[in-house]
């Protein structure tokens, strides 16, 4: 899966805020992910990431 920082990542579950959508911080071995609704930051493995990612919204071009 070719995800960048910056991107934004809709997944399959919600957070408990309602938003579905999350920011890539950081990218490696595990993502560090924003949440778009309340701005809580999370560290999740990179596999259970991929597993429940349903879109990926590309950054735009700087």
């Amino acid at each position: 899966m070719d995800i960048q920082v910056g991107d934004i990542l809709t997944m399959k579950k919600q957070h408990p805020c309602g938003s579905k959508e999350w920011l890539v911080l950081r990218i490696g071995a595990d993502f560090r992910l924003k949440c778009e609704g309340c701005g809580h930051q999370i560290m999740i493995a990179r596999p259970q990431a991929e597993k429940n990612i349903r879109k990926v919204d590309k950054k735009p071009c700087e």
